[in-house]
C-alpha cells in the first residue's frame, strides 16, 4: 500500500495512476539528490564522464534514475551515442555494487546515487575511499514515498502525518538518524518533472 521508490519508478507509477506521491525525504535539509560519476581512486586523470569513452562502465539498474538514466542522458546531451560510447557496460543491480565493481577492477567508472555514496562513506569508508567522484549531475527530487491509488485520502493523510511528525518523536528521530535523512515533507510533483523529461527524451531514437 505504501512504498519507498526511486524517482524513475515513481514517474512510471504516477503516469499510469498506479500510485500517488505521499512525502519526499529531506537530505541535508533539502529534498534533492544527484548522480555521482565515480572512478577508482587510483585514476587521477579522469575529470568527467566524457573522459571515460571506450572504457568499461557499471550501471546500477535499468529502472533507476541516477544509476542508469542520468549518465545516458548526459552522454546524449553531449552529442554522444549512449549505446556505443563505452567499450562495455553491465548492471550490478544495486548502487553499492557499482562501488564494489569499481574497487575490484571490473569497471573503469560508474554512476551512483549521491545519497548512497555519501551514506556508504560514513558506514563503509574503507569502500568509498577506493573510489573518486569526478563529476556530479544536476539535482533531482529525492526518491519519494508513494501510496497506492486504491488507498483512501484519509489513510494517506494519516500516514503522511506520521512520517512528517517523525522529527518530533524520539523513536522517529532515532530511526531517521539510522536512515541518514533529516525527515519528510509533503511531496510536490514538480520535484520530479525533470526526471520525467529525461525519460521522455531518452525514449526517442
Amino acid at each position: 500500500d505504501f512504498a519507498w521508490v526511486s524517482t524513475l519508478p515513481y514517474v512510471y507509477l504516477n503516469r499510469r495512476n498506479y500510485a500517488r506521491l505521499l512525502v519526499t525525504p529531506l537530505y541535508r535539509g533539502r529534498p534533492y539528490y544527484c548522480a555521482y560519476f565515480i572512478v577508482p581512486a587510483t585514476d587521477t586523470k579522469t575529470a568527467s564522464l566524457l573522459d571515460l569513452e571506450g572504457k568499461g562502465f557499471a550501471y546500477a539498474d535499468t529502472n533507476l534514475n541516477t544509476g542508469h538514466l542520468v549518465p545516458r542522458s548526459t552522454l546524449r546531451r553531449a552529442g554522444k551515442d549512449e549505446n556505443h560510447f563505452f567499450r562495455k557496460t553491465f548492471f550490478t543491480w544495486s548502487h553499492r555494487k557499482v562501488v564494489v565493481a569499481i574497487t575490484e577492477g571490473l569497471a573503469d567508472g560508474g554512476s551512483i546515487d549521491s545519497f548512497v555514496w555519501d551514506t556508504l562513506s560514513v558506514i563503509q569508508p574503507e569502500l568509498t575511499k577506493q573510489t573518486r567522484i569526478v563529476a556530479k549531475s544536476e539535482e533531482y527530487g529525492f526518491p519519494p514515498i508513494v501510496v497506492g491509488s486504491s488507498i483512501s485520502k484519509q489513510d494517506s493523510a494519516t500516514m503522511r502525518g506520521v512520517l512528517i511528525d517523525m522529527r518530533s518523536d524520539p523513536d522517529g528521530l532515532a530511526l531517521l538518524k539510522r536512515l541518514n535523512i533529516d525527515g519528510f515533507i509533503a511531496g510536490d510533483v514538480k520535484l520530479y518533472e525533470k526526471v520525467a523529461r529525461l525519460q521522455t527524451e531518452l525514449s526517442k531514437p
